[in-house]
């Protein structure tokens, strides 16, 4: 996944749902990856049914969510050796 998005600002919801999410309100995020490891790693897990990311005019759900997440913990580890 393309994870250069992740740069901008971001505005996340969250709540149990995404009516939910939307009466909660946004936090806003100086960079959409803040917002993504927020969600993920201290939200509780309950807020991300009605979890929304939006950056400019782009909208993620929650598995898009989690898959912005997965790419920036790939991205961050340490490249592997290979074998000869």
């Amino acid at each position: 996944m393309n994870t250069q998005v992740l740069t901008a600002s971001g505005t996340l919801f969250l709540g149990s749902d995404r009516q939910t999410a939307q009466t909660l309100g946004p936090r806003h995020f100086r960079s959409a990856a803040k917002a993504v490891r927020f969600a993920m790693e201290h939200a509780a897990p309950v807020s991300l049914h009605g979890a929304l990311l939006t950056i400019g005019n782009r909208q993620f759900g929650p598995h898009q969510i989690r898959r912005l997440h997965a790419a920036l913990v790939a991205a961050e580890r340490p490249a592997q050796p290979t074998r000869n």
